[in-house]
């Protein structure tokens, strides 16, 4: 009913999992990940167990294929089960039942596991695997898209669209740095999903994501002036006024500025009351 990629970005420090379904909100039911512990995706006639059971068993330090072998081996269920585990280091490992809908299946190796049931075909897992595997060094959250747009535009889950989800943690790397969850981004019910998880993460990026220090202009002469000025015609006494009302706290820096913040300064983009869409 789903297909799903597990990864384990290039510096090891980053784990998650993307996930389209002909299913509501398949974010709520699929994706489970730790940092420094590992990631796993539960689908078809989804054990919902395995994710807490999972994560405790790479936890000690469990292979991702012993997990999988012990996750497996205590469920009745497991001939309709789908399953997909990266650890912190190593192969990751993929499970399909012998009952599973066709077509269904599975490819895994190194810092990857992917899979999928009620599958257009076999296309879909391998476009899924060519996607992973063509840019290493991407970002996990735009690696893991990338891979999961290359199974929707294969065939994807047979019975059509529904929802799509990403989940990507890292230490410190939450809102703030005071949480380990850097992507959680959900299309519960939409007819295209997989784009539109797309379109999501972009704005996380503009958002959430950390400046790049080789891009910030400094705040001086013409550039400050500049600023002062539009920050004044909105309302604004400073940039940081403005920037929590645009969400964009996490952008700033001190006596520079990012461009894309500059760029979303420049554009006069509505203001947001200061409470809306805050933690």
């Amino acid at each position: 009913m789903t297909f799903s990629i597990v990864g384990r970005s290039a510096d090891g420090q980053s784990l998650g999992v993307a996930v389209a379904s002909k299913f509501l909100a398949v974010g709520a039911a699929v994706p489970a990940a730790q940092a420094d512990v590992g990631a796993l995706a539960t689908q078809s006639f989804a054990n919902l167990a395995y994710r807490v059971q999972g994560l405790a068993l790479l936890g000690t330090g469990t292979t991702a294929a012993d997990t999988v072998a012990g996750l497996t081996a205590a469920d009745p269920g497991r001939a309709s089960r789908q399953l997909g585990v990266v650890g912190r280091s190593g192969d990751g490992a993929t499970f399909t039942g012998d009952e599973c809908f066709p077509w269904a299946g599975g490819v895994a190796g190194d810092g990857y596991a992917i899979q999928g049931n009620i599958l257009t075909g076999a296309d879909v897992v391998r476009d899924m695997e060519a996607a992973w595997l063509a840019d290493p060094a991407a970002p996990l959250a735009r690696r893991l898209h990338a891979a999961l747009a290359a199974g929707d535009r294969a065939g994807g889950d047979s019975r059509g669209r529904q929802s799509a989800a990403l989940f990507v943690v890292r230490r410190g790397a939450g809102y703030g740095g005071l949480s380990d969850v850097e992507v959680d981004l959900r299309v519960d019910d939409d007819p295209d999903p997989v784009t539109r998880l797309g379109t999501l993460i972009g704005l996380w990026e503009l958002y959430f994501q950390k400046p790049d220090p080789a891009t910030l202009l400094p705040l001086t002469g013409e550039l400050a002036a500049e600023v002062a000025e539009r920050l004044a015609a909105l309302g604004f006494a400073d940039l940081a006024g403005w920037a929590g009302v645009e969400n964009l706290e996490e952008r700033l820096v001190d006596d520079a500025i990012d461009p894309l913040v500059l760029a979303h300064l420049r554009a006069g983009s509505p203001s947001s009351s200061p409470s809306q869409d805050r933690p």
